[in-house]
């Protein structure tokens, strides 16, 4: 569809500029629609570009909420057994049922570099295969669900790191990570991406209560990278 100016079009315009008869308009004339047609064409262009940046900005500062696999009843759950995938570069909680694919929560970390956990103290999120050994209630971030880190594994893992160098000798291993909520009324750290435990999963306080509803202990937790 050409776009139309009073009675002049582009297309008809584009036309006439080839066109041999064009010699019988006005230089005046000419001027005065190239002037047109380069508005036309920087109004274009600032407008398609506010529009990207306006849409990058949107996925910038906004955090999707959790989506579920679609049911017909109200209240239902998972089914069966329940495992629970942590990708940390994507920041997510993903929940697995008998059925396959069950929820995806987002989720915030310790330290910004996502590094696996090498020793007490650093604030980095262990990754691995655990399980959930402890819930409980918490007073200050809702719900807790305190995975058995460290595992033999982490334990293999921390001991060549300290026979290569890469930790300090009389550096300790760690402990108490889990997957727990927010301070009240600040569901924004995690939709703004903000890792701000000292290793733990943190999760928005109406999630974490889902997941602490429908897991066990014994419930098998991955956490990769």
């Amino acid at each position: 569809m050409a776009l139309r100016l009073s009675s002049w079009t582009v297309s008809d315009f584009s036309h006439e500029v080839n066109a041999p008869h064009l010699s019988k308009f006005p230089l005046a004339v000419i001027e005065n629609k190239l002037y047109l047609m380069k508005n036309i064409v920087v109004f274009t262009s600032l407008f398609l570009g506010s529009s990207l940046l306006a849409s990058s900005d949107v996925h910038t500062n906004f955090r999707s909420k959790s989506t579920k696999r679609f049911s017909w009843g109200a209240n239902a759950g998972p089914v069966g057994a329940v495992s629970i995938i942590i990708d940390k570069s994507d920041y997510e909680l993903n929940v697995y049922d008998s059925k396959g694919w069950y929820a995806t929560y987002p989720v915030v970390f310790g330290n910004n570099s996502l590094a696996d956990k090498k020793m007490e103290g650093d604030k980095n999120t262990p990754e691995g295969e655990f399980h959930i050994a402890n819930k409980r209630v918490h007073e200050k971030w809702c719900r807790y669900m305190g995975i058995d880190y460290p595992t033999a594994a982490d334990r293999e893992k921390f001991n060549a790191r300290k026979k290569r160098g890469e930790i300090p000798a009389n550096a300790s291993i760690g402990g108490g990570v889990g997957i727990h909520g927010v301070w009240p009324h600040e569901d924004f750290v995690v939709d703004r991406y903000k890792n701000w435990t000292l290793g733990c999963v943190s999760m928005k306080n109406d999630d974490v209560k889902e997941v602490f509803g429908f897991t066990n202990t014994g419930t098998k937790v991955t956490i990769r990278k």
